[in-house]
């Protein structure tokens, strides 16, 4: 329990520091102007087409699915006037990781990232429960960690965009989904990812 209270209070800390970035400043009008029509809903969208491409990145594949996404205000940041919000969506990995590869699937993940012109802003390199964080050039603010029994956890989170409803992800997970609060301990086994020896090569073949 401690290390879920550890993952949700750094995806909690994403939601706090991921609003602001854009159009934040006087100095950067044009992208205050360029922002001030794009609604909670459509950044939230965005930020699923984010996840989306990130999980199919993992091969071979790994059961996933969608947990605890939530949206807030910004305090009183407002775009044309009008009242912000940013939107986090959160991922759960059910597939069971080793500690032998754990690190290739946070390498393949980091590797993805970069490929796609993201910045990695942190790395924490701590042995059970190491992360890596990035933001993308929109200011999306990104994280992958493992938290208890190797569990993987992503987190996306949005700057901050004019209010609307937001709805849950449209994404189509590949797991099934779990009820209640409790996210459940990794439970389905992969030749792949739940081996126990080492990776012959870098990288899995994609």
């Amino acid at each position: 329990m401690r290390a879920m209270r550890m993952a949700l209070a750094v995806v909690l800390a994403m939601t706090v520091t991921g609003c602001g970035f854009v159009g934040a400043s006087d100095d950067r009008g044009s992208e205050k102007r360029k922002v001030s029509k794009v609604s909670l809903q459509e950044a939230a969208e965005r930020a699923d087409g984010i996840m989306l491409a990130t999980m199919a990145s993992v091969r071979p594949e790994v059961n996933w699915v969608h947990y605890g996404n939530t949206d807030g205000g910004c305090d009183s940041y407002t775009i044309d006037g009008k009242a912000t919000g940013s939107a986090t969506r959160r991922v759960v990995v059910m597939t069971v990781v080793s500690e032998t590869r754990r690190g290739s699937l946070l390498g393949v993940i980091e590797r993805y990232w970069k490929e796609r012109g993201y910045k990695i802003t942190g790395v924490n390199r701590n042995k059970t429960f190491p992360a890596i964080y990035a933001s993308t050039p929109e200011d999306f603010r990104l994280v992958a960690m493992v938290g208890k029994k190797g569990q993987f956890f992503f987190g996306i989170t949005t700057p901050c965009f004019i209010t609307s409803e937001v709805e849950a992800p449209k994404t189509p997970p590949n797991g099934t989904p779990f009820e209640g609060p409790v996210v459940p301990d990794p439970y389905v086994r992969s030749d792949f990812w739940s081996a126990t020896t080492a990776i012959p090569s870098a990288s899995p073949s994609r």
